[in-house]
């Protein structure tokens, strides 16, 4: 399916099911939605990162589960004693979830139950128009021992979602052997030829490239990388202090979720990502630069691949509900890049990478480690294990299903 039939099956009012794999413009079509819906929305993801790209919460802190996973009765009528919390869930038009693949299926149904508690208990999610996004062949639920992914929820099959599956790639859209060999790895059906054209990156340096962001699979070995780099670097250090406002419980929040560091300490050689879009100025989401300098305000000018100068401002992240903010955080957009974890790394678009998936321990890691870099010679691949190309048996059997529907 085309973005802009989606979209238009999103304007229709109807419960929704956005997919398609890594690259596809899921986020992209939310944001116009986003902009162009008029109802009262409700903007969440299931993890903090994933929502500060659509400048949401988490949906565990919009509707007030917090870690439950299940709420009785008695306990879901104290909760929507607090008087924000039942305007909240009295006012909502249209509820937006992304990642969705992250999101499991008793949280899933504990957001339904609130919201009929609150609307009409006769309707899925009380009559609220339901907007979920995500590719389940990526992360799935963080502990989900039952393996119990939203889609076997009770609420899935009540909210009757129109699928809309995007077709088209336009993070690897140069590179079509590279889309072949994901399309492999999302069937399963990973062969000689495209292993082999994946191992041919292995120990290989990426022209153009003499630092790579490292993504790693945990977060004691990308911690321990960016703090020696830096330290190796024989320059003045320059530290930058995030700057809050809001309810300390939302600002924590936003904290924990947000790319961005409360202390930034950079020097000029230090090699840096954007963690925020901002077309206007010239940088995205996970573009790549070098701290090449220093302006007259004391911030970094960073040159990035390209060779295009930055000259960085402060940004600001926010959590807002129905228009109002309800927590904000002032910092610049840069984080040190010489290495992330995959987990991080989910959303993101990357010019370049040294991949290491020795360490993998879940269905689709691999698979989102690989699908975030725009080419297959973007990519240095530095170790790989068992797991690493696996992605869920199960999931490929319901992603025929969800074409289908999206075909219908």
């Amino acid at each position: 399916m085309k973005q802009e039939k989606a979209l238009k099956i999103l304007n229709s009012g109807k419960n929704v099911f956005l997919t398609g794999s890594a690259g596809t413009g899921k986020t992209f079509v939310l944001n116009s939605f986003i902009k162009t819906c008029k109802k009262r929305m409700g903007v969440t993801a299931s993890t903090g990162i994933a929502a500060t790209h659509l400048n949401g919460m988490t949906i565990h802190s919009w509707s007030g589960i917090g870690i439950n996973n299940n709420l009785d009765e008695a306990q879901i009528k104290r909760l929507l004693k607090k008087k924000y919390l039942f305007q909240r869930m009295r006012n909502v038009e249209t509820l937006i979830i992304d990642e969705i693949s992250m999101l499991d299926a008793k949280r899933f149904d504990l957001v339904d139950k609130i919201l009929k508690e609150v609307q009409d208990p006769f309707l899925p999610f009380g009559g609220v128009q339901i907007v979920v996004c995500g590719d389940f062949f990526q992360l799935p639920p963080i502990n989900n021992w039952d393996n119990s992914f939203s889609y076997n929820a009770f609420a899935w099959e009540g909210a009757n979602f129109k699928v809309c599956y995007l077709e088209d790639s336009y993070r690897q859209n140069e590179d079509r052997e590279f889309i072949k060999i994901l399309n492999k790895i999302r069937g399963n059906k990973m062969d000689l030829e495209a292993f082999t054209k994946l191992k041919e990156r292995e120990k290989k340096e990426v022209e153009g490239f003499t630092d790579l962001t490292k993504l790693y699979s945990l977060n004691v070995d990308i911690d321990k990388i960016n703090e020696e780099r830096l330290s190796e670097i024989k320059e003045k250090e320059r530290v930058y202090k995030m700057i809050s406002s809001g309810e300390k419980a939302v600002v924590d929040a936003l904290k924990r979720s947000c790319l961005a560091q409360e202390t930034l300490r950079l020097k000029k050689g230090a090699i840096v990502m954007f963690i925020k879009n901002n077309q206007e100025a010239g940088y995205f989401n996970g573009s790549m630069g070098e701290v090449v300098d220093f302006n007259d305000l004391g911030n970094p000018i960073i040159k990035l691949k390209n060779g295009k100068l930055i000259h960085t401002e402060i940004a600001t992240w926010i959590i807002e509900d129905q228009g109002e903010s309800l927590a904000m955080i002032e910092q610049l957009p840069l984080r040190l890049a010489w290495a992330i974890t995959i987990h991080k790394s989910q959303g993101m678009s990357l010019d370049a990478a040294e991949i290491d998936l020795s360490k993998t321990f879940e269905y689709g890691m691999g698979y989102v480690a690989l699908s975030r870099v725009k080419t297959l010679k973007g990519i240095k691949l530095v170790g790989i294990n068992k797991k690493a190309l696996q992605v869920s048996p199960e999931i490929i059997e319901k992603d025929k299903e969800f074409r289908r529907l999206s075909e219908n």
